[in-house]
C-alpha cells in the first residue's frame, strides 16, 4: 500500500476535526451533568484516577510509537511479511504490558488514601472504584490494541476517527442516561468498562477488514528485535517525562490542596486539553508523511517544511492564546458559576503554558518522526524531574499557581532549549538554528501583541457574563487575525501556507488566489 501523503493527511485532518469537535462537546455535557448530579468531589476523584493510571501506563514504554516507526520502511517497501512479524511482536509486547499494569496497579492500591488530602465522598469505596478504572486500562492492551498501529502507520487515522466518534456517541448517550435517571458513579464506571471492551472489538474488526493481509505471524531477525528494544528503551524516558509533566500536577494538587481544588483546576484544564487535542490532529495526520520525507528528501527541503508547519501552528496557537485570555473567565462563569472561578493569574499562566506546549509539540513531532529517541533520551527525564521538584516546593508557598508555573519553567528553561539543540544537531543543519530562534522570537512578540491588544479592547465592553462572552468572542475572531495578517504577510511561509490551503480546498476560497504585491 503506497502512501498518498497529501491526500491522506487532508483526509485525516478532516475526520480528525469532526471527531475531536465531538470529543470536545460530549465530555462537556457529561462533565456538567457530573458536577450537578454527583458533585464536584466525584469529578476530582475521577480526575485523580485518570492521573494515577497515566503513571501506571508507563509500562507501555512508548512501544506504540516505536512499532509504528518500525513499520514506515516496511510499508514503503511493501514488505508484507515484515509488517506481519512486527504485528506479532507488538501483540506480545502489549500482552506483557497489560499484565505489568495489572500487577503494579494492584500493589499500588494501598497507597491511594495518601494521594487525597480531603473531600473524599463518604459513600464510595475507593478501592472498588480504583480497580474498575484499572480494568479499563488493562483491557485496552489485552484486547487487540496492537492492531490500531496499522491505522497510524498507513496514514488512515480518518478510519480510527470515525470509529472513535461512533463509539463516543453511544458512550455519551448511556452516560447521560445514567447521570440523569440513576446518578451513581459505580454504574457510570460500568458503562465506561463495557464500552471500552466493545470498542476494542470494533477497532479490531475494522482493522482486519481494512488490512486483511496483515496478520500477527512470522519472526523478525534477532538483530531487528534488539534494535526495536533499544528504541523502546530510549522512548521510556520520553514516556516518563510526558507522564510526570502531565499527570503529576493533578496528583500533587489532590495530595496538597484536595479534590475540590483539583476539580476546579481540571475544569480549566479540560478546556485547555480539548483545544490541544484539536490542534494535535495536525500533528497526528502529518506524522507519517514527515517521517517519510525525512528519509527521502534533502535537509533544506525538510527545514522549509518545518518552517511552514511552525508558522501554521504559531498562528493557530496565537489565536487560541488570545481566546483563552479573553474568554476563559466569562465561559466558566456561564458554565459553572462564579464560585468555581480560579484567579486570573492562573489563566495567564495557562495561556503561557499553552503557547510553550504547542511550540514544543512542533519540535517533538519532528523528533518522533525521525525516531530521534536515543539522542533525546535524557532530556524528557531531566524536564520531568525539574517539574516535579518545583511542584513539591512551589505548591507549599504559592499553591495552585506554583504548580502550573513549575510546568512552564521546566519546559521553557530545560526541555525546549535541549530539544532545539538536539534537532539542529541531528536532523537539521546547525546553520539554521539562528534563523529558527529569530523566527520564534518574532512569533512570541506577535502573539503577545495580539493578546494584549485584543484583551484591552475586550475590557472596553461590560455587561452580564453571556453578553461579555458573546462580544469578546466576536472581537477575538477579528482583532488577533488582523494583527497576524499585518505582521506575517511578508513572510515566505505565509504565501506557502496560503498555497497549501488553496491546494487542499481545491481553489474554493477565492481570496487565496490574490497575489501579494
Amino acid at each position: 500500500m503506497k502512501l498518498a501523503r497529501a491526500k491522506n493527511a487532508t483526509r485525516n485532518i478532516l475526520w480528525g476535526i469532526i471527531q475531536k469537535s465531538y470529543a470536545l462537546l460530549a465530555p462537556f455535557i457529561t462533565r456538567t451533568l457530573f458536577i450537578y448530579t454527583l458533585g464536584i468531589e466525584y469529578l476530582g476523584l475521577n480526575g485523580l484516577f485518570g492521573s494515577v493510571l497515566s503513571v501506571l501506563n508507563l509500562a507501555e514504554l512508548g512501544v506504540g510509537n516505536a512499532m509504528i516507526f518500525s513499520m514506515y520502511k516496511a510499508i514503503a517497501e511493501d514488505d508484507e511479511k515484515k509488517i506481519c512479524a512486527l504485528l506479532k511482536l507488538y501483540r506480545f509486547y502489549y500482552r506483557v504490558i497489560g499484565l505489568v499494569i495489572l500487577v503494579v496497579g494492584t500493589f499500588a492500591a494501598p497507597f491511594l488514601p495518601y494521594l487525597i488530602k480531603s473531600d473524599l465522598p463518604s459513600d464510595v469505596n475507593l478501592y472498588v472504584l480504583y480497580f474498575m478504572n484499572l480494568a479499563v486500562s488493562v483491557s485496552g492492551y489485552w484486547l487487540f490494541g496492537y492492531r490500531n498501529s496499522l491505522f497510524s502507520a498507513f496514514q488512515r487515522v480518518d478510519i480510527a476517527s470515525i470509529i472513535s466518534t461512533c463509539i463516543s456517541v453511544a458512550t455519551t448517550i448511556l452516560q447521560v442516561m445514567i447521570l440523569i435517571f440513576a446518578p451513581n458513579y459505580y454504574l457510570y464506571m460500568v458503562i465506561v468498562i463495557g464500552m471500552q471492551i466493545i470498542s476494542n472489538f470494533i477497532y479490531a474488526g475494522v482493522s482486519i477488514k481494512t488490512f486483511p493481509k496483515y496478520k500477527p505471524y512470522g519472526i523478525l531477525p534477532m538483530e531487528e528485535v534488539k534494535a526495536i528494544n533499544r528504541r523502546v528503551m530510549d522512548l521510556f524516558t520520553s514516556k516518563v517525562g510526558a507522564v510526570v509533566v502531565n499527570s503529576a500536577d493533578s496528583v500533587v494538587i489532590s495530595a496538597f490542596l484536595g479534590l475540590y481544588v483539583l476539580a476546579q483546576y481540571q475544569n480549566y484544564y479540560y478546556i485547555f486539553s480539548s483545544i490541544i487535542a484539536i490542534v494535535e490532529i495536525i500533528f497526528t495526520s502529518c506524522m507519517a508523511g514527515i517521517g517519510k520525507s525525512l528519509i527521502t528528501e534533502s535537509t533544506t527541503k525538510n527545514y522549509m517544511d518545518f518552517q511552514k508547519l511552525l508558522f501554521i501552528i504559531a498562528w493557530i496557537t496565537g489565536f487560541c492564546c488570545t481566546c483563552f485570555l479573553c474568554l476563559y473567565q466569562p465561559f466558566i462563569t456561564i458554565w459553572l458559576g462564579k464560585h468555581l472561578l480560579l484567579d486570573f493569574s492562573i489563566v495567564i499562566c495557562l495561556v503561557i503554558y499553552f503557547f510553550i506546549y504547542e511550540m514544543d509539540r512542533v519540535l517533538n513531532v519532528y523528533k518522533d518522526a525521525a525516531g530521534m529517541w536515543h539522542e533525546d533520551r535524557f532530556r524528557p527525564l531531566a524536564t520531568a524531574l525539574t517539574n516535579l521538584t518545583l511542584n513539591l516546593i512551589m505548591v507549599q508557598h504559592i499553591g495552585l499557581f506554583g504548580i502550573i508555573l513549575s510546568t512552564v519553567i521546566s519546559k521553557l528553561f530545560v526541555g525546549i532549549p535541549w530539544l532545539v539543540n538536539n534537532l539542529f544537531t541531528v536532523i537539521f543543519a546547525h546553520k539554521y538554528k539562528k534563523n529558527f530562534l529569530r523566527r520564534m522570537l518574532f512569533y512570541v512578540i506577535v502573539t503577545f501583541a495580539g493578546c494584549m491588544c485584543t484583551y484591552f479592547i475586550c475590557n472596553l465592553f461590560d455587561g452580564n457574563a453571556v453578553e461579555i462572552f458573546a462580544v469578546r468572542l466576536l472581537i477575538c475572531m477579528i482583532i488577533p487575525n488582523i494583527i497576524f495578517i499585518v505582521c506575517y504577510f511578508k513572510l515566505p511561509e505565509f504565501e506557502q501556507s496560503m498555497n497549501l490551503i488553496d491546494t487542499v480546498t481545491k481553489g474554493k476560497i477565492p481570496f487565496l488566489h490574490m497575489k501579494r504585491n
